[in-house]
């Protein structure tokens, strides 16, 4: 008896890491995305498979996460984030090149190493502030800055202009709750204003990326070419209705009207099958992901958890609104998956890993407060 409830309790234990409301989220959504998978990746043998293979390795990856205390995660935020820096110095010079986008390293699979990025930033910006609790000045937020800019500049150089946003994002949401005063934030407002019309849209920017955009405003202008994925996404989004067509009955997807519609334009698949009401459910349930990962958030023991927090929420809520963003024609097209609903190892594997972090600092503040 005694050794059976042995057992009983190392496997409660083991189970206790998944924090509960999360984890049912996590399930919903994915098994949302494996619903719609099956539809629009019908012509894709072995994508379901391959998916619910994902999602194994994406939940091995939360567990392991899950079980890394903040504490031990901080010590290596100098180590990932370096190794990282160096992965996009190797890409820079020597790697793959796929569709004119270097982004890649051969290592006997390719990888793609700014995916890594995505954690690591937010990770060394979050033990940087850490250190310089209670004694941070201007010059700490400019450091921070520096930091951020460093992978963000090596990712948009490749390009790869969808990374590099995400990027940004969890990294300016680590400076943003470190405590970056307003008046700041309003400059910085201010000069991104002045300078995107004056040195990033005509310097900075691909010939490509300003097509992009000029596409969003007026998909009309090229209907066979480069607008062409924006009005059949839309096309699709509309004439689902409010009730939708239909499980398997989308004709956008399955006639191949929609381009890359088991991974970015997923989103279009599922609002032709299930209309708004659909939408709103699925919506609803990203809204409940990011209201539970504020919760956490809010409820973190220590200003690195709280920050590393902080910083995958707003990953979370960027991967949603961009893609869903794109495919409705109201932001431009970047290669941004719909998170745990999208077909793909990679995003998955970094998503897992962000929420094994999230349900890290959750049983974090539990120990703490016992």
């Amino acid at each position: 008896m005694q050794h059976s409830r042995f057992n009983w309790q190392s496997m409660r234990s083991y189970i206790m890491v998944f924090d509960a409301p999360l984890a049912i989220l996590l399930f919903l959504i994915m098994s949302t995305g494996i619903i719609t998978l099956y539809s629009a990746g019908i012509d894709f043998p072995g994508r379901v498979e391959d998916q619910l293979r994902n999602i194994l390795v994406s939940f091995v990856i939360m567990w392991i996460f899950a079980n890394i205390p903040p504490q031990t995660l901080m010590r290596f935020a100098i180590p990932i984030y370096s190794f990282g820096v160096a992965l996009l110095l190797a890409v820079a010079a020597f790697g793959m090149v796929k569709k004119g986008a270097r982004r890649w390293l051969n290592v006997g699979t390719p990888i793609q190493p700014s995916e890594i990025m995505k954690i690591a930033t937010p990770l060394m910006l979050a033990w940087y502030f850490q250190k310089r609790e209670g004694a941070l000045r201007l010059k700490d937020f400019v450091v921070a800055t520096v930091i951020l800019l460093i992978p963000t500049g090596l990712i948009a150089k490749q390009p790869d202009l969808g990374t590099a946003l995400l990027v940004v994002a969890a990294g300016f949401a680590v400076i943003f709750l470190a405590g970056l005063s307003w008046k700041i934030l309003i400059s910085l407002i201010t000069f991104v204003a002045i300078v995107t019309p004056t040195v990033v849209w005509p310097y900075m920017l691909h010939d490509y990326q300003r097509d992009r955009v000029l596409t969003m405003l007026d998909p009309t202008r090229d209907p066979l070419g480069k607008g062409f994925h924006i009005i059949q996404s839309t096309i699709a989004v509309g004439s689902g209705g409010l009730h939708g067509k239909g499980w398997l009955k989308g004709t956008q997807a399955h006639l191949e009207f929609i381009p890359e519609r088991t991974t970015d334009f997923i989103f279009a698949v599922f609002s032709e099958e299930f209309g708004f009401i659909g939408n709103v459910i699925l919506v609803s349930l990203y809204f409940l992901l990011i209201l539970r990962c504020l919760m956490i958030a809010a409820n973190a023991p220590t200003l690195f958890a709280r920050l590393m927090a902080g910083s995958v929420t707003m990953i979370f809520f960027t991967y949603a609104f961009v893609n869903m963003g794109m495919v409705s024609g109201i932001l431009p097209v970047v290669g941004v998956p719909l998170p745990f609903l999208s077909y793909g190892g990679t995003a998955l594997v970094t998503l897992g890993m962000a929420a094994g972090i999230m349900m890290s600092v959750q049983r974090n503040r539990k120990l703490v407060q016992t």
